[in-house]
């Protein structure tokens, strides 16, 4: 019997599968094969059948996220939406990929140092072994750690791991709310701690640079209070969601929270952390790209004697995939821009504002769900949000709005949102460590995406005006 039912699970299984892969070919042949648009390339217009096929099946998890990514790129040179294999591989060759390497050889260092775990212990006593607490630790550290780690995929790198320990150490498996709760908060909100900062990573200096010229005070002083909403109103929401999760009974006593000596790993670890951190801090000084204080830490942790890696380990649980998802999916993003696909696919969006003119709130809405449609398409931030800002300020600014309001609403409302785990460059390895399945991340990223607009209408456009940018100039 027991035999009988794994055969039809598995027939279902694969039906399934036939189905999410079925549905993304389709929708990818009626896209490409389709009447070009008025105003749309034909190379723009296979670039947009590549991307659609991409999200579909990075959605549905038709295939590993990785394989999606690399079928991406290779249809992009077969159906001729690039000229050759150098742009089709244009991701592969951007510092970006490689911070990403960087970052995630520090993680596995602080792990494998036995730092994590000592500052597991540190957190678990301050925590006072209440997993509320420890929640609302992490919630405020997204925040308050940005002005030592600005990166987000830098903290994540690094506090995945020591969060990871908190929970071995409580004995809570994968599959327990409380477990996919903190996964599920560092995976989508730690970013937002980010982006409040000027030197917060790469969507700020992005953002600031379409936008125009900002001190650092200056945009701090316009984001920190919507991004810090986000960040509150969706930490309370996900706590309500998987509340159930919270109800745990942890006794500190039945912990070993001895700590040992620290050993000299686990201060060259430090240390490589300290001066790599530092590096990032002070970029505005030394005008080195992210990636190269990365570099230098993955050197030094993988050099004989002073690193703390060997190369086996490095080769072995680095975890690949994620270098793969990121590098491809800047391909995609970089095709729909170049070819441009992007611009006539954000223009189509936004052009239903002149039917509402009359109401600016009514076209501050029409941008914000545009923004989150496009959010939707566009796995890479850097890339959304340079076809995104342009559109959504022009538009503003032919329909009577100011321009600056209308960039920065679409900033909030796109940086706030990961729809499924290619779209979270700063948290594809921590889905994939926590093994969270794109499913659950749709249907938050759903909440969030009401957060957003939410807290956009209700705080930002309000305190902006304050500020003296209200939404009619």
């Amino acid at each position: 019997m027991l035999s009988a039912q794994l055969s039809i699970a598995r027939v279902s299984l694969d039906w399934l599968s036939i189905v999410k892969v079925g549905a993304g070919v389709v929708i990818f042949l009626v896209v490409l094969l389709m009447p070009t648009p008025g105003g749309l390339s034909p190379e723009g217009q296979k670039a947009l059948a590549v991307m659609t096929l991409a999200v579909v099946f990075w959605a549905t998890e038709a295939l590993p996220i990785s394989v999606t990514g690399l079928l991406g790129v290779l249809l992009l040179v077969v159906v001729g939406a690039v000229p050759g294999i150098t742009e089709g591989l244009y991701g592969f060759s951007q510092p970006v990929s490689y911070f990403l390497i960087g970052i995630l050889t520090i993680g596995l260092a602080v792990q494998r140092s036995g730092l994590a775990e000592r500052v597991a212990t540190f957190l678990i006593k301050g925590a006072g072994s209440k997993p509320g607490l420890l929640y609302v630790q992490m919630l405020f550290s997204f925040a308050l750690l940005t002005f030592a780690l600005p990166s987000a995929s830098t903290r994540g790198a690094i506090m995945v791991h020591i969060y990871a320990q908190v929970l071995a150490r409580w004995g809570i498996p994968q599959e327990h709310k409380y477990y996919r709760a903190l996964m599920m908060a560092l995976g989508t909100m730690n970013r937002l701690g980010s982006t409040a900062l000027l030197a917060g990573g790469i969507t700020p200096v992005v953002a600031s640079a379409l936008l125009g010229d900002f001190s650092w005070t200056g945009w701090f002083l316009l984001m920190s209070v919507p991004f810090y909403c986000n960040l509150a109103v969706g930490g309370v929401i996900l706590f309500l969601l998987y509340r159930s999760g919270f109800r745990l009974d942890v006794s500190e006593s039945a912990i070993d929270l001895d700590t040992t000596p620290v050993k000299s790993v686990e201060y060259r670890a430090g240390a490589i952390v300290l001066v790599t951190a530092m590096l990032w801090f002070t970029d505005f000084a030394h005008g080195l790209h992210p990636a190269v204080p990365a570099l230098v830490a993955m050197v030094l942790i993988l050099m004989p004697r002073i690193g703390l890696l060997t190369w086996q380990d490095f080769e072995r649980n680095l975890g690949w995939a994620n270098f793969f998802v990121i590098a491809t999916s800047l391909s995609l993003a970089h095709t729909l821009v170049v070819t441009g696909a992007a611009g006539w696919f954000s223009e189509t969006l936004v052009s239903g504002t002149a039917a509402v003119q009359d109401s600016p709130l009514l076209i501050l809405l029409v941008l914000a769900v545009s923004a989150a449609v496009v959010r939707l398409l566009m796995p890479n931030i850097a890339g959304y949000l340079a076809f995104v800002i342009p559109v959504a300020m022009a538009s503003g600014e032919a329909l009577g709005l100011n321009p600056l309001v209308c960039g920065m609403a679409v900033v909030v409302v796109g940086d706030s949102l990961v729809y499924y785990s290619a779209a979270g460059t700063a948290s594809i390895f921590i889905f994939l460590q926590a093994n969270i399945r794109n499913p659950e991340i749709f249907r938050w990223a759903l909440v969030m995406t009401a957060v957003a607009i939410a807290v956009l209408f209700l705080v930002a456009v309000p305190y902006w005006s304050l500020l003296g940018e209200p939404l009619v100039p």
